[in-house]
């Protein structure tokens, strides 16, 4: 029976999970009730006690529709200028977003509001039958390869449950390690980027196996960061012979919408209000697709009111009253194959970025483009040339997490070439 670290080590740091849960629960019961209000009082807190998002709205007696969009380029300024009144960066949960939409930047959340995230994915996934304290994961996601981010991320796997599948190099012969590990573990659910477990879906494919079979504990495969398309999700309950489950979330709100068990993608109204809105901010009506903002009804300490995320997306209400999402429109991410036969999902570069561009760095908006096997190309756009030393330490982390020997080329611009869309793909290849 595996220790119930979770919710423990959570109370422990100060974060009253319980409490949270609790109310989530009556914020379920209650459905809308209240919303209104809990709108107004966190405009209104941080107008009172947050110099920069009041410095940000003008007239103080706006409506909400009329309330500035945060844009990620607006929080791109130190943490500790964009704090409400009592908080420091010492009393609140800090974390730093991975930059996939080329807009790095850290964020903070007072303890409750990060409590409030955690009950929502509490919530979530008991719907499918899985116990964030005792249900074993097979997580897919990046790691630190060295240093203190490394072994931090490992304590989180230990006290969360989860045993990590690294995904910057899945060849064969990796993905047959991990097949492996189901071999001799009881996992109950995949978790991690969906690039990467089609990649194992793919394998498993080609082996003619069902991962089920080897590990009949598995109930389900959560899927998450990047857009999971009608084929992918074909190949993925085939092969690996459970449900699929998107997920859609950013770290900086935690979650945004979760399929529930009828396959509806059902948003998260309880601790977040979601909105979809026109060119000018306005909202569309229920079907048309918009831009997706995320206000977090919680987060007094740091607000994230009307923020883009940087997806497009409709929202919809059915018949029993739930609001879902719709034509979502997120990110996705091509491979990369290197000459060594390594092949790294394209998030691989949010590691390698996120490893350099710090905080006070001066570097807003980067893509990554593949070139050829061998070399790839940062466009950036940046107030000044980017640092030698910086240069030298993205070089050093591609050397780390791809492979030595790749060359790379640094174009600084005024801006960076987007889509139809208007959105940032940080990672392109051109390679046949």
């Amino acid at each position: 029976m595996p220790l119930k670290l979770f919710d423990n080590i959570l109370k422990i740091q100060g974060f009253e999970i319980n409490k949270a849960r609790r109310e989530l629960d009556n914020l379920i019961s209650n459905g809308t009730v209240g919303l209104l209000h809990r709108k107004e009082s966190i405009v209104l807190h941080h107008l009172t006690n947050n110099r920069f998002y009041n410095n940000l709205v003008v007239d103080k007696n706006v409506k909400w529709h009329d309330l500035p969009v945060l844009s990620k380029r607006n929080l791109q300024q130190p943490l500790h200028e964009r704090l409400s009144k009592n908080y420091t960066v010492k009393n609140i949960f800090k974390g730093k977003t991975s930059g996939s939409s080329g807009h790095p930047f850290t964020y903070g959340k007072n303890k409750y509001a990060h409590a409030m995230t955690w009950a929502a994915f509490h919530y979530a996934y008991e719907q499918h039958g899985i116990d964030l304290n005792t249900s074993l994961q097979a997580r897919f996601y990046g790691i630190p390869l060295s240093g203190k981010g490394k072994y931090i991320e490992l304590i989180k796997d230990f006290v969360s449950y989860r045993k990590r599948f690294p995904i910057f190099n899945m060849n064969d012969e990796v993905i047959e390690s991990f097949i492996n590990k189901f071999d001799k573990n009881t996992f109950e659910y995949l978790n991690g980027y969906t690039s990467s477990i089609v990649l194992l879906a793919k394998y498993c494919k080609q082996k003619n196996l069902v991962l089920k079979s080897i590990c009949p504990t598995l109930k389900i495969c959560i899927v998450t960061s990047e857009m999971l398309f009608p084929d992918d999700r074909l190949l993925l309950e085939k092969w690996l012979g459970i449900p699929v489950i998107n997920e859609y979330g950013a770290s900086e709100v935690g979650l945004i919408a979760m399929q529930n068990a009828q396959g509806d993608f059902e948003i998260n109204q309880q601790n977040l209000y979601i909105e979809v809105v026109d060119n000018d901010n306005q909202p569309v009506p229920d079907g048309t697709v918009g831009r997706i903002l995320v206000t977090d009804l919680y987060n007094l300490a740091h607000p994230m009111i009307r923020y883009e995320i940087g997806d497009l997306g409709s929202l919809q209400t059915l018949d029993n009253g739930t609001r879902v999402l719709e034509n979502l429109q997120g990110r996705t991410s091509d491979i990369a194959r290197l000459p060594s036969g390594k092949v790294v999902p394209g998030l691989t570069f949010y590691y390698v970025t996120k490893t350099v561009i710090k905080e006070d760095v001066d570097i807003l908006e980067f893509v990554v483009i593949q070139k050829l096997p061998n070399a790839f190309e940062i466009q950036y756009v940046s107030k000044s040339e980017m640092d030698t030393s910086i240069k030298e330490n993205i070089q050093n982390a591609m050397d780390e997490y791809l492979e030595p020997g790749l060359s790379l080329k640094f174009t600084r611009l005024e801006v960076l070439d987007r889509s139809k869309r208007g959105k940032l793909k940080q990672f392109m290849s051109e390679v046949e």
